[in-house]
């Protein structure tokens, strides 16, 4: 072989290597694809033998180019992902800090039918009585996600309303290893036995007149399910127990909120506590839900602390 040919052949072996590099880098960082533009759209994938759907938001203001946090909101017991969007307002949120919100859609006992629940172990309804495999299904949309946007692994978190706050606390006990914090409203911990694989953030808001999971626990008199809930006191007493923090909480009183803060946690987690004082079933600052709902407080957004919450406290 020629010097000139060894040359060229050298030229070309360099070229390969060089756009398998690109390749690679490609693959490990994928960003938003024609078909997951920025916008509000409903996907849909097949888990435990049936048909399962979520809404996503990409805001305008994420970049494909940078790791984006991934927030799941999760609707009340009868409600679904377009009242879960529409009660919390999560998208505005979104927009302003360029995060990605899912709102999956629980089940029913009718495929058509808008009346949702979780199964979060205790509770609730349809989900719970065919012990739906909720936390998997939780897990197989970050897949679903991570194959095709570009997600920080290290900052994905979850938020519930009632139901959905109780399916909140059971992610927090068996996924851990995906979610960095939780936030449940208006619901506690009803899953046993509770054994996070690491230190979990724990943002919690709760009424003291709630009638439908009742702050100090028990049956509540709106409840449509008949279930003995756990308190508040007892839900936040486990999470800081588990996430050796300091006994005591920083409380600060101001309108009709109490916020304990529980801090000095294992693994720089965080454990927090916004009570309601006369607050009913109700997400703090967001729009209420049919027409003889609670009325939610506006003193406070739980949206907006939930989002700085989560921003201060990644896996």
């Amino acid at each position: 072989m020629t010097l000139q040919h060894r040359r060229l052949s050298t030229a070309l072996i360099v070229l390969l290597l060089a756009s398998l590099a690109c390749a690679r880098t490609q693959g490990s960082a994928p960003v938003a694809s024609a078909s997951l533009p920025a916008g509000q759209s409903t996907r849909s994938l097949t888990f435990g033998g049936r048909q399962r759907s979520y809404i996503l938001y990409i805001p305008t203001s994420a970049n494909p180019g940078q790791p984006a946090a991934l927030v799941f909101v999760l609707h009340g017991g009868t409600g679904n992902a377009e009242s879960a969007m529409r009660m919390s307002g999560f998208n505005q949120t979104a927009d302003r800090n360029g995060f990605i919100v899912v709102y999956p859609d629980g089940t029913g006992r009718l495929s058509d039918t808008k009346l949702l629940t979780w199964n979060g172990g205790d509770c609730c309804g349809y989900a719970q009585e065919q012990n739906v495999d909720d936390v998997g299904f939780m897990r197989a949309i970050v897949t679903d996600l991570q194959a095709r946007l570009n997600i920080d692994p290290q900052r994905i978190y979850a938020a519930g309303m009632s139901n959905g706050a109780i399916l909140a606390q059971r992610l927090a006990c068996e996924a851990a290893d995906i979610f960095a914090a939780v936030a449940p409203v208006a619901g506690t911990l009803n899953f046993t036995p509770c054994t996070p694989s690491r230190p979990v953030s724990v943002i919690e808001f709760h009424g003291t007149a709630d009638q439908h999971i009742p702050y100090d626990g028990g049956y509540g008199p709106k409840s449509l399910v008949n279930v003995n809930f756990t308190s508040v006191p007892a839900t936040l007493g486990y999470w800081v127990g588990f996430d050796r923090c300091g006994s005591q909480p920083q409380t600060e009183t101001f309108s009709d909120i109490r916020h304990d803060t529980w801090s000095g946690c294992a693994g720089s987690a965080s454990v927090e506590l916004y009570t309601v004082i006369g607050g009913g079933h109700a997400w703090p600052g967001g729009l209420g839900g049919l027409a003889d709902a609670d009325t939610p407080t506006m003193t406070i957004s739980a949206t907006q602390l939930i989002w700085e919450f989560f921003a201060a406290h990644p896996r």
